[in-house]
This record gives C-alpha cells, structure tokens and sequence, in this order.
C-alpha cells in the first residue's frame, strides 16, 4: 500500500508559477497510475492532469500548456509544475494513485490512494 503526501501549495498573484510535489512511501511509484487533482469549494473534484506507463500524460482542456506533470522515479516523487496561474485555479491539490495503467486515467474512481491535499490560492 502507498501514502502520499503532496507539499509546494501556497498563496500566489494571477501570473505566478508554483510546484507542487507529491513524495510516496510504502511502494514504488513505477507500479502505479498518477494523477494530480483539484477540488474548488462547492464544486466537483476534477482532474488536471494524469500519467500512464512509459510517460504518456494527459491535460484538463482548462490547464493545458500552463501545468506539467511529471515524475522523478529516484525520488518516488511526482510533481506538477504550474505556470501562468489564474484566479480559477484556486483550489485544494491532491495527488492520487491507481493499478498500473497503459492509457492515463481520468476519473476519480480509477485511484484507490490519495494524499491530503495541498492548497493554492491564486489572487487577482
């Protein structure tokens, strides 16, 4: 069983950057599906951004070209790096971790493990 624990949220000014990382303990991260999600208040949980097996990712239409996920194998880490930060992508960030996939998964429902959260706020 994995636990996962994202860091890096913070306050930041519409324009900013930040990094979020999510470090894993209790197994590898190369035996799972990866995602990063977010959830804003009243809304539902969404997901931004997702990595399959070899590499492959996949991007919300909201933050495409502004947020890179990626993964430091050495590290057990997977990281978000967010660029151009709007207003809207104020939210709680939260890693998760699903079986083993090809194609990167989307929905919630693939994730079996999630971390606690990470908050960015970003003002106008």
């Amino acid at each position: 069983q994995v636990q996962l624990v994202e860091s890096g949220g913070g306050s930041v000014q519409a324009g900013g950057s930040l990094t979020l990382i999510c470090t894993a303990s209790g197994a590898s991260y190369n035996n799972y599906c990866l995602a990063w999600f977010r959830q804003a208040p009243g809304k539902e949980r969404e997901g931004v951004a997702a990595m399959g097996r070899m590499g492959r990712t996949i991007y919300a239409d909201s933050v495409q070209g502004r947020f890179t996920i990626s993964q430091d194998n050495g590290k057990n880490t997977l990281s978000l790096q967010i660029h151009s930060l709007k207003p809207e992508d104020t939210a709680m960030y939260y890693c998760a971790a699903g079986s083993p996939c090809w194609t990167p998964a989307a929905a919630s429902w693939q994730y079996d493990y999630w971390g606690q959260g990470t908050q960015v706020t970003v003002s106008s």
